[in-house]
């Protein structure tokens, strides 16, 4: 019976994208016939005008899909904060409340008692090494997320799918952001966060349908936040402060850099092995 309820909420959104699709090469094919079969003149031109009013039609039903879409994605949002919440270990832990998915089942961690290993970047050499062969919070997170929205994704037109993935990898980046400027770094844990980063990227391109979100560049473009998660990952990994301007200055040129140089300078701050001073002598200049 859930199962069902899923099928046609799905189907709902489905319609909307289906039946925009359809307008549009529907458009597209009776110009083709018009170009093809009809002769020059002004009856031809009218014609191929009101065929071309069917654009307005498509970008109609293309903005009440993505309203929809948006507003499903509204709907998971706070369950997607929970679940993060739960991972990194800012929210009291994961006794209070319980994620649950479109099944109306519970969003799980593992299915165990043991408290899951929870975000922390100030890490030494041993910590470092643990790290990189137990599962950390990363994986368990991603993990809930899957179980969160594969119930629907599954049902979902690869376009829609992939809207609401990017939707929730968004929600998902901007409480990560929060619980990092929480936290402080050692430069391995500046490692770890990258590691971290990559780890959301592939498993994000692992789920996407459309082949043009399959590279960072154009899924850090379509995900704002996750974007932005990048970026302080390749801040908080500078070997040196004198290389920070470089790194703004060449991203601030290609078009991939969103931070603010206060912003830069917060985060900066969080690095144990950079004095304040130096980080706020070194930013003086004018966001550009």
């Amino acid at each position: 019976q859930t199962m069902l309820g899923v099928a046609r909420a799905a189907a709902n959104f489905n319609d909307l994208e289906v039946v925009a699709d359809y307008t549009k090469r529907l458009e597209g094919n009776f110009l083709k016939e018009i170009d093809s079969g009809y002769p020059r003149g002004h009856d031809t031109e009218q014609l191929r005008m009101c065929v071309k009013g069917l654009k307005g039609v498509v970008d109609s039903f293309t903005q009440a899909s993505g309203r929809s879409m948006e507003q499903l994605i509204s709907t998971l949002l706070p369950q997607v904060r929970q679940i993060v919440g739960d991972a990194v270990g800012q929210d009291g832990g994961g006794t209070s409340a319980t994620a649950s998915n479109f099944l109306g089942g519970p969003v799980l961690a593992g299915g165990t008692t043991i408290a899951p290993t929870v975000l922390n970047y100030e890490i030494d050499d041993e910590a470092f090494e643990l790290s990189q062969i137990s599962e950390g919070f990363m994986v368990r997170m991603c993990s809930r997320l899957d179980e969160l929205i594969d119930p629907l994704r599954v049902h979902l037109v690869p376009k829609l799918s992939d809207d609401l993935l990017v939707g929730v990898l968004g929600g998902m980046s901007k409480r990560m952001e929060t619980a990092i400027r929480k936290s402080k770094f050692t430069p391995l844990g500046a490692i770890s966060l990258d590691s971290d980063v990559r780890y959301i990227m592939n498993f994000a391109k692992d789920r996407i349908d459309s082949p043009q979100l399959k590279s960072n560049v154009t899924l850090c473009k379509a995900c704002p936040p996750l974007a932005r998660l990048n970026q302080i990952a390749l801040l908080m990994n500078v070997d040196d402060l004198e290389d920070v301007l470089d790194l703004i200055s060449v991203s601030k040129r290609k078009g991939v850099w969103d931070l603010k140089l206060d912003e830069a300078k917060s985060l900066l701050s969080l690095r144990v092995d950079f004095e304040g001073d130096k980080v706020n002598d070194l930013l003086q200049m004018d966001d550009e």
